[in-house]
């Protein structure tokens, strides 16, 4: 009984929304020999690439080649789950779209709507050299794009424990965030003082960077839970269990047993749940406050 009313709750309702994202399906792309880059979850800075979960980016810088893979595209073998999957990100994507697009135009500016790529694997990421699924979800300015391997929501819920639809809908939100970021010039500015800053000192920069990118996914949330209707009662603690499941110091614990908290880039699982909170309850960005003391 108890397995059933978690399902129940943690299904958004989503079904029967709009699909009009601007999604490039290249999970048939035939993919080319290249490096290993991010290795298993961590993930990285590189050049402007911000990246949905924490890692070492000179040690990713170290591997980084130019590499080019064809854009061509096979035929997609994709399970009837997969379809409903992909379905479910255009539906969010969509729904971000209609956010961002209503915020920036009461901010009398106009919303650039992100493409968001499903790959296999690997991908020429048209900006930011090859990008990897080992990477998990992550976001290239140069593009404009949002890169997603579905096969990360199986490792989200099996390795996190991070299941349900808004556990998947923040990780989109959370990319999203990263591209309002580099249309609002946050991501140039703090691209500027990597320059100026040590490596400690930028990863203080780089975790505000990353809190506010979960405080704008917290926005979104608001607003498909106030104006769609796609929120359930207890979708909210899938979110939340998904924010708390990728912060540096549970990423640490899980995969050297110790914590190092000199080296965080992306927050620690209280900041991160809190902040995705601030944002959800406030909906209002100036009330972000990851960046204070650091500007």
């Amino acid at each position: 009984m108890e397995v059933f009313v978690f399902y129940r709750i943690w299904k958004m309702k989503w079904k029967g929304k709009p699909t009009e994202g601007n999604i490039e399906d290249r999970r048939g792309a035939s993919g080319g020999k290249g490096i290993a880059i991010g290795g298993g979850l961590g993930a990285i800075v590189i050049a402007l690439i911000v990246t949905f979960l924490g890692g070492d980016p000179q040690e990713v810088l170290q591997q980084l080649q130019n590499q080019q893979i064809s854009t061509g595209t096979d035929s997609i073998e994709e399970t009837p789950e997969e379809k409903e999957m992909v379905e479910f990100v255009n539906v969010v994507l969509t729904s971000t779209d209609k956010y961002w697009t209503g915020y920036f135009a009461q901010e009398g500016q106009e919303y650039q709507k992100p493409v968001l790529r499903l790959f296999r694997e690997q991908t020429n990421t048209e900006g930011c050299g090859l990008g990897s699924a080992a990477m998990g979800p992550f976001y290239c300015p140069p593009s404009q794009r949002v890169f997603l391997d579905l096969a990360f929501f199986d490792e989200l819920s099996s390795r996190f424990g991070a299941e349900g639809d808004l556990a998947r809908a923040y990780v989109i939100a959370h990319e999203v965030g990263h591209h309002v970021q580099n249309l609002n010039g946050t991501m140039a500015k703090v691209q500027r003082l990597r320059q100026q800053l040590s490596e400690s000192e930028y990863n203080k920069v780089s975790v505000a960077l990353e809190l506010q990118a979960d405080f704008l996914a917290g926005m979104w949330v608001r607003y498909a839970d106030q104006t769609e209707d796609m929120i359930e009662s207890g979708d909210m603690a899938s979110a939340l269990r998904a924010a708390s499941a990728v912060g540096d110091d549970a990423l640490q614990k899980q995969a050297q047993g110790y914590v190092v908290p000199e080296s965080f880039t992306h927050g620690t699982s209280e900041q991160r749940v809190r902040s995705f909170k601030r944002g959800y309850e406030t909906g209002d960005l100036s009330k972000s406050d990851s960046f204070e003391g650091l500007e």
